[in-house]
């Protein structure tokens, strides 16, 4: 089993930047993927950005050129850099742990909130 757990969230004026972490632990095979999702109130989850264990990454077009996906695989952690924060970035994000079979784990979020 693996559990995730998110930080990093918060309330950030628009053009502000947050940094979100997430730490994987228990058993954690490779290769896998990790990455984010959001939720924003009334909408359905949608996918931010991912970094497999080899450091491909992959970003919605939403979030292109502001927001940077990391991670340190010692500390199976990993990260989203976010810069340039809009309002339509408020949401719950969701980290997320994934194998190749379709099988994945997932943190219990973190509020972020971008508003003036």
């Amino acid at each position: 089993q693996v559990q995730l757990v998110e930080s990093g969230g918060g309330l950030v004026q628009p053009g502000g930047s947050l940094r979100l972490s997430c730490a994987a632990s228990g058993s954690i095979f490779s290769p896998n993927s990790m990455g984010w999702y959001r939720q924003a109130p009334g909408k359905q989850r949608e996918f931010v950005a991912r970094v497999s264990s080899g450091g491909s990454t992959n970003y919605a077009d939403s979030v292109k050129g502001r927001f940077t996906i990391s991670r340190d695989n010692r500390k199976n952690t990993v990260y989203l850099q976010m810069n340039s924060l809009k309002p339509e970035d408020t949401a719950v994000y969701f980290c997320y742990l994934r194998y190749s079979s379709g099988q994945d784990f997932w943190g219990q979020g973190t509020q972020v909130t971008v508003s003036s």
